[in-house]
């Protein structure tokens, strides 16, 4: 039993269903193994293994009973840190929340409870979710399971790297710029940016507001697809929801290839390491093989992403974590009496250096004088985005795009130059501001064993078409990543 942890996500729920190990042997083992793996990984920011254990041993009673919540009653499952539950704390990685407890759970949290799922919080992140590879976190900083002098990726990298690492089978993450999608890329592992308005963001601790989408990480797709198929919905506390979108987990079906669209962007991106190049050049031949019609498209608009997304949450951020001012909850630093002061010294206290960063940008931008001159036309340049899609899939079926433009770099070699930084997102963060759904898949490693992964993108909330093309995906040769925890 000691070594369930490497199995995958698919066989943890026939497992249990099947009665081969119960719940606690399940969750005995992760612990085992986040005792072995946590101090050089530093997923978590804390563990509770008793908590855990109990709910593990109360999911079995039910299960003996004949009275199981769901099939998936006592699989274990990491929540990131800015996502509300009861009584936890709630940080977001950063020193002006650090000691605040939640007082009610998110949206996503109350469904995953309904259904039974085991609650291992809280993994690290980026403080309020602000960066591409968690190395923003005022606590620690999580490495890459597969070279620990590496980054994970952000902002959702400690939920990335528990998964990876066998520390976890599935787990939460929230998505503004592509922080599911470029972490699971540079780890390994699959995640999902599902449709915006698909899965509640009550209780989602704000970064921007209009791009923010929690989704889920696993070690293989079938993860995705039930943690999908559980969280998505209309949720009346947060009118973003979309109303009447159904999802169906049993039609996501592997496809056949054979006379599917597929788009491609061009392949002289200057910026792209030479395994990521190859990788997608491999992938596309391999594709034509199946049967499937390759057509280039135009990417030239998505040049404008970086700074459009930037200023849009940077903006929304500036206007989120002004509720944040030493008074309400949160970190209280007293200063000379005055209530200016009050502000000033808590804030510049709790915040660190890249959330005073994007706080600064956001404000100037939204300023007397500037807001039509940057904010405003980000917004019209926006619509630009989406309708870019909208013409897209006239054309095709899917879209097919490297996650990330570089395999997981060393840790603090991008730390001094926050544009390079901010480039690392290239790739995803037109899919936040077009809010389509997009999924990063496993597709091989590079010379030096480091994942690659593919990002796939469909239309709006065809999010069941997105994972059958993400399970047939996984059909191709030279895709299968072997994790560090499934190592013999």
């Amino acid at each position: 039993m000691k070594e369930l942890f490497k199995l995958s996500y698919s066989k943890i729920k026939e497992g249990l269903g099947k009665g081969d190990f119960s719940s606690v042997d399940l969750v005995n083992s992760y612990y085992d193994r986040i005792d072995e793996t946590q101090p050089k990984i530093k997923a978590f920011l804390e563990t509770n293994r008793e908590k855990a254990t109990n709910q593990a041993k109360t999911s079995d009673e039910r299960r003996k009973s004949g009275k199981a919540f769901s099939d998936f009653d006592g699989i274990p499952v990491a929540i990131k840190d800015n996502i509300c539950v009861t009584g936890e704390i709630t940080s977001c990685s950063s020193k002006i929340l650090e000691n605040f407890r939640s007082p009610y759970d998110a949206t996503v949290i109350s469904r995953l409870k309904d259904k039974g799922f085991i609650f291992l919080p809280r993994t690290n992140m980026d403080e309020f979710a602000m960066g591409s590879s968690t190395e923003n976190s005022a606590f620690q900083t999580t490495t890459n399971p597969f070279d620990t002098s590496r980054i994970p990726g952000g902002s959702s990298g400690g939920s990335a790297a528990a998964v990876s690492s066998g520390m976890v089978p599935i787990a939460l993450g929230s998505d503004t710029g592509g922080s599911i999608r470029q972490p699971a890329s540079l780890c390994g592992i699959w995640g999902l940016k599902p449709t915006y308005g698909r899965i509640s963001r009550y209780g989602l601790v704000a970064y921007a507001s209009s791009l923010d989408q929690i989704g889920p990480f696993s070690n293989d797709i079938q993860g995705v697809v039930d943690l999908f198929s559980v969280l998505n919905g209309r949720d009346e506390r947060d009118q973003t929801t979309a109303i009447g979108k159904s999802f169906a987990a049993e039609n996501v079906k592997t496809k056949s290839w054979k006379g599917v669209k597929v788009g491609i962007m061009p392949t002289n991106a200057s910026d792209w390491s030479p395994s990521v190049l190859k990788k997608y050049e491999d992938m596309k031949k391999n594709l034509e093989k199946e049967g499937a019609i390759l057509k280039e498209l135009d990417f030239s608009v998505f040049s404008y992403s970086i700074p459009i997304y930037y200023l849009i949450a940077t903006a929304e951020c500036s206007s989120n974590l002004s509720r944040f001012d030493g008074i309400r909850y949160g970190l209280r630093v007293e200063g000379s009496g005055k209530l200016e002061d009050l502000y000033v010294e808590s804030r510049s206290a709790g915040f660190g250096d890249e959330v005073k960063r994007r706080i600064l940008l956001g404000t100037f931008s939204l300023s007397s004088g500037y807001y039509d001159a940057y904010y405003g036309k980000a917004q019209k340049a926006r619509v630009m985005i989406r309708k870019q899609y909208d013409s897209f899939f006239k054309e095709v079926d899917v879209i097919l795009q490297p996650t990330s433009p570089t395999t997981a770099f060393k840790i603090g070699e991008k730390t001094k130059d926050p544009i390079q930084m901010y480039l690392a997102d290239v790739l995803t963060t037109s899919v936040n501001l077009a809010g389509v759904p997009a999924i990063s898949c496993p597709a091989g490693v590079d010379e030096n064993g480091l994942p690659i992964g593919m990002q796939l993108t469909t239309s709006h909330f065809e999010e069941e078409s997105l994972l059958s093309f993400a399970s047939a995906l996984a059909q191709l040769p030279d895709t299968a990543i072997t994790l560090p925890s499934q190592i013999q």
